[in-house]
């Protein structure tokens, strides 16, 4: 059982599936980005002795870890609101 949206059942689903489908490419590689940067800060701070930069590098990547996880659930939440809407 795959979690996809099922945009068959509403009007101009092509055009929302490209919005989601771009929505979601620009917040899962703004994740990785930061992750990468986070990781990479937070491992010269606490190295260097600057606990303070390193707390808010830490931070920060569990930001990014926070949003890469909700731009997942996305599509699920996508697929429960198009069912609901199908329902009206």
């Amino acid at each position: 059982m795959g979690v996809f949206p099922d945009f068959g059942s509403v009007g101009g689903s092509g055009e929302l599936r490209a919005i989601v489908g771009a929505l979601l490419m620009f917040v899962l590689v703004t994740a990785v980005l930061m992750l990468i940067i986070c990781a990479i800060v937070w491992a010269v701070a606490a190295s260097t002795g600057n606990y303070q930069a390193a707390t808010k590098a830490r931070t920060g990547l569990l930001v990014a870890v926070g949003a890469a996880a909700l731009a997942g659930a996305g599509v699920a939440w996508l697929n429960f609101l198009l069912d609901v809407g199908t329902q009206l």
